[in-house]
């Protein structure tokens, strides 16, 4: 890592190039790296420290980030005008990184506040949630939830709120299959989901996704803090409105009869995330994230990786740390699958990164890939699961899902996360209920620009003020902090009630 005083970044002795700190205007001489700049460098862009021969591998990370696709010169600015992705052969070696974990035992494993359901799980947020089988539902849904404003909720303060979870799907799809698997997936979660002291599921009635199916299915029976109705049979709008209302009245004083009691970290499941990211993301906000994912673990916790298109290109650093070759394989499985699922839609895996990605100095999504990847830190991958599906090994596990972060969190939350961490380089204002999402910025510039929604600055890093291991541990607090009931910054701005967005596959019929 460079020092306050060098303009650009080293993460590898063996990169042909390195990242610049900050705008570099041309002809400047980079000392450290006995080159001088032949254009502008805008921060966070890569300039070349050796000659790179047309069709030669990029390496940064001491990995293959893209390939020239011309002569580029030492000291050249290397980007999309002179480099591409290109597919390579990845040697996956399964569970070769493998380590035993260290775990903290006895007085030294980190507590929280939170709210311990009958079954055992934990909440970090305390919300009544109303559920819907189908768009259908949606305004009903909304109009429940809209008759409990804060000072309607005055009485109960141990109530986070009342929140309505609407989507744009639920009928005018099959009724088998991989995308009917996902919905019921994720309304089976959140149904269950340790966050809610209660749930109400709202459908029309006629949908192809039938709240008995789903009961069915689940296992799930009713009773005084889940119940079900459909507008069809409850006589249509304003009754069903009504009745709604009353029957989140009769779930409040159950739902307020929580509080909260000091626990273990081993509850807490930890959602990894990026979005809007930039060149600096690899490099502060992730592996931070990544070191404060290792002490989670090691404290007993769990920490979910997802967005499988962003970690494409450094999946083989996953699978290295898979406890067996089963778990490896079901990685490799589901990059695949996405292979398959781009080229049946006429599409590629390099179509990420985006604009903002770019403009920010990314290139390629094997560089994109092997910074996100670092969210996951370094300790032992323990399963790999489909999108929504339950949680149920310890440790640092991957969660299939698309890289598109709402769609992606919404499934985590559903396995089970109860808090998110979002690293962002760009400045996502993204926020999530019922599971608070803390926000690390990857650089200073944006952490004070849009200060109201970022959480910690993880720019400390490149600014020479923090290690890897410092922000880490930081986070890691944090964490803890906001598990306890201290809020967000997009809690205190009021996001989450339009970040439900459950995964759709297949057709519309």
């Amino acid at each position: 890592m460079a020092g306050k005083e060098q303009l650009t970044i080293r993460l590898s002795e063996v990169d042909n190039v390195v990242v610049a700190r900050a705008d570099i205007l041309p002809e400047t001489e980079i000392s450290n790296e006995a080159v001088t700049t032949a254009a502008h460098i805008p921060a966070g862009h890569k300039v070349a420290t050796r000659p790179i021969a047309k069709d030669e591998a990029i390496r940064k990370y001491n990995q293959i980030i893209a390939f020239a696709t011309r002569d580029i010169a030492a000291g050249e600015h290397v980007h999309t005008d002179n480099a591409e992705f290109r597919s390579f052969a990845r040697d996956y070696a399964f569970c070769e990184d493998m380590r035993p974990t260290q775990y903290f035992t006895g007085d030294a494993v980190a507590n929280f506040q939170g709210f311990v359901r009958p079954n055992g799980s934990v909440g970090t947020r305390n919300y009544i949630g109303i559920l819907t089988s189908v768009n259908c539902s949606a305004t009903v849904a909304r109009y429940i939830a809209e008759s409990f404003p804060k000072d309607e909720l005055a009485n109960y303060p141990n109530i986070d709120g009342v929140v309505s979870f609407v989507h744009s799907t639920g009928c005018g799809m099959a009724n088998s299959g991989e995308g009917y698997a996902n919905l019921q997936r994720v309304l089976w979660g959140f149904a269950q989901h340790p966050n809610f002291a209660g749930i109400l599921m709202v459908g029309l009635g006629c949908e192809v996704n039938q709240i008995d199916f789903l009961l069915d299915a689940y296992n799930i029976t009713p009773g005084p803090t889940f119940q079900t109705m459909t507008i069809q049979d409850t006589g249509g709008t304003r009754k069903t409105v009504a009745r709604g209302v009353d029957m989140i009245r009769e779930m409040l004083p159950a739902a307020n009869a929580y509080s909260r009691q000091t626990v273990s970290a081993s509850h807490l499941t930890l959602a990894l995330q990026c979005g809007g990211s930039d060149a600096y993301s690899g490099i502060t906000a992730n592996p931070s994230l990544g070191a404060a994912a290792d002490l989670l673990v090691r404290h007993g916790g769990t920490a979910i990786l997802s967005e499988t298109p962003e970690i494409y290109g450094a999946e083989h650093l996953l699978t290295r740390r898979a406890v067996n070759e089963a778990v490896g394989q079901k990685l490799v499985d589901r990059i695949e699958w996405w292979e398959e699922y781009t080229r049946i839609n006429s599409g590629s895996m390099d179509n990420n990164p985006s604009p903002g990605n770019k403009k920010g100095g990314l290139t390629t999504i094997l560089e994109k890939s092997l910074g996100a990847a670092a969210k996951g830190g370094t300790t032992n991958l323990t399963d790999v699961y489909k999108y929504a599906e339950p949680v149920r090994e310890k440790g640092f596990v991957f969660m299939d899902s698309p890289g598109y972060d709402p769609c992606s969190i919404t499934g985590q939350v559903a396995s089970g996360a109860n808090v998110v961490c979002f690293t962002t380089g760009r400045g996502s204002v993204y926020g999530c209920k019922p599971s608070p999402s803390l926000k690390l910025a990857t650089n200073t510039a944006m952490y004070r620009r849009m200060d109201e929604d970022m959480d910690i600055n993880c720019g400390q890093v490149t600014d020479g003020d923090a290690t890897i291991a410092e922000m880490g541990e930081q986070i890691f607090n944090r964490i803890l902090e906001v598990a306890s009931g201290s809020q967000t910054k997009s809690e205190s701005l009021g996001f989450g009630d339009d970040e439900f967005i459950p995964w759709q596959i297949g057709a519309v019929m």
